[in-house]
């Protein structure tokens, strides 16, 4: 239950950051991406910023022996680059430059009950079961 729990404050501060930062708006993800218009440089500020957050904590957080609410931590141990993870890579990048959602922010914009959203939502879902179907996983 305390890993639920935390789990689910987690999602809502990245979330609430999301919000905040303007980052649920697919508009400012598809101006970051448009380098010969009108681009828009405040998404790169905002991953620089997850970015430095992350390897200021990062190895604090490592340096304990477990986490609160766990028995150990839990690292990939997987390093290889194989076609699925480059074939996965590519099929976010294309849905996040097409729709200017990526999973997070889309999941926060339901929100605003943006057909946008909905629809993105869906078919993410969608998309996430049939993975699981086809080459069966976690």
């Amino acid at each position: 239950m305390k890993a639920l729990l935390s789990s689910l404050a987690a999602g809502f501060l990245f979330g609430l950051g999301l919000w905040v930062s303007g980052m649920a708006n697919p508009e400012k993800v598809l101006g970051f991406l448009d380098i010969t218009g009108d681009w828009d440089a405040s998404l790169m500020l905002v991953m620089g910023g997850a970015v430095a957050v992350t390897l200021l904590c990062f190895r604090l957080v490592l340096r304990r022996q477990k986490p609160f609410i766990e028995s150990r931590f839990e690292m990939p141990t997987k390093k290889d680059i194989d076609l699925p993870l480059v074939a996965g890579a590519a099929i976010f990048g294309l849905g996040w430059g097409t729709a200017g959602y990526c999973p997070g922010p889309a999941l926060t914009a339901l929100a605003t009950l943006s057909t946008d959203a909905i629809v993105f939502v869906v078919a993410m879902i969608a998309g996430g079961v049939l993975q699981r179907l086809l080459v069966g996983g976690r």
